[in-house]
């Protein structure tokens, strides 16, 4: 089958409320309260100064990047909010790429953001800091920015590396926590940094693009 693309992302439209003038109210008899209105009625042409700062205080949101998923089939259940990705799946957001055999994007309700991800199946993932994990299962959480490594996980970065049932990055914090299961407990080998250093000069530090490759 001929690989299908699907860039899934939110995409905020945020429209300037607009803002009616009052026109003065028609003179009657009643000419002193009649002649006082149209000054109230001024005072409203002061809102529209304060009104384009709605939309600058929303474009936050709008700078989310999307998620492009490439991959040999799509399915998609609008009921339930979700689109399933089969057959050597790469998923790419912000720098960083994730790859599986099966992955899973629940949308909120009105589909218009990636709320949590799941991958199954020979997962990769490779951040944007050169970090490589993988696991028998993946699971994002796009509200707090977390990934989930679960089932024989690893997580390596030149020669450190460490090991767990279950590994959690946050990536907004750069935290890590390795947890081990019953049978597994946690393992870590790290390196001092002048282990790395060769004639007194740090090793060169690789590029997303290289680590991705």
């Amino acid at each position: 089958m001929t690989p299908g693309r699907l860039v899934v992302g939110a995409l905020l439209v945020v429209l300037a409320p607009t803002v009616t003038g009052g026109q003065p109210a028609p003179k009657t008899s009643a000419a002193p309260a009649a002649s006082a209105a149209p000054t109230a009625a001024a005072a409203p042409t002061a809102a529209p100064a304060a009104s384009p700062t709605t939309p600058k205080a929303k474009d936050a949101n709008d700078g989310a990047l999307p998620l492009t998923v490439d991959a040999d089939k799509m399915e998609r259940f609008g009921k339930a909010s979700l689109v399933i990705f089969s057959g050597n799946v790469v998923a790419r957001r912000d720098n960083s790429v994730q790859y599986a055999d099966r992955v899973e994007v629940y949308m909120d309700e009105k589909g218009d953001r990636v709320m949590r991800t799941v991958s199954t199946g020979s997962v990769r993932i490779i951040t944007k800091d050169c970090r490589t994990g993988t696991a028998k299962r993946a699971e994002y959480f796009d509200l707090d920015q977390r990934v989930v490594l679960i089932g024989n996980a690893r997580v390596w970065q030149d020669d450190n590396v460490v090991s767990g049932d279950t590994i959690t990055i946050y990536v907004a914090q750069d935290r890590t926590i390795v947890e081990g299961g019953k049978q597994e407990r946690v393992k870590g080998v790290f390196y001092s940094q002048n282990d790395s250093k060769q004639d007194g000069q740090p090793a060169p530090r690789r590029s997303a693009e290289v680590c991705k490759n």
